[in-house]
């Protein structure tokens, strides 16, 4: 059940969900609009980067972070989360 991995409320949960999806979505536009700048490429690497954690972050508000983490870990998808994860701490 999605109530099961937290003590948040499903309306509180589908709430957060909401607006972390939005500002992913808003953080990528953002970067990809400012990649036309002088610096835009690094403009563009954080805003995206930003974009996508907070996406991430969206859906570990409907299942649970240790349901996400089992999720992107499966064997199945492994190797698409460790690019994944590889990317985004590259721009550290």
């Amino acid at each position: 059940k999605v109530l099961d991995a937290s003590t948040l409320s499903f309306g509180t949960r589908v709430r957060w969900f909401a607006i972390c999806f939005v500002a992913g979505i808003v953080c990528s536009i953002l970067g990809t609009a400012l990649l036309w700048l002088p610096k835009g490429v690094k403009l563009f690497a954080v805003f995206y980067t930003l974009g996508n954690i907070a996406a991430l972050a969206s859906t570990c508000f409907l299942m649970g972070p240790l349901k996400q983490l089992k999720t992107m870990f499966d064997p199945k998808r492994v190797i698409a989360t460790v690019v994944m994860l590889v990317s985004i701490l590259s721009l550290l």
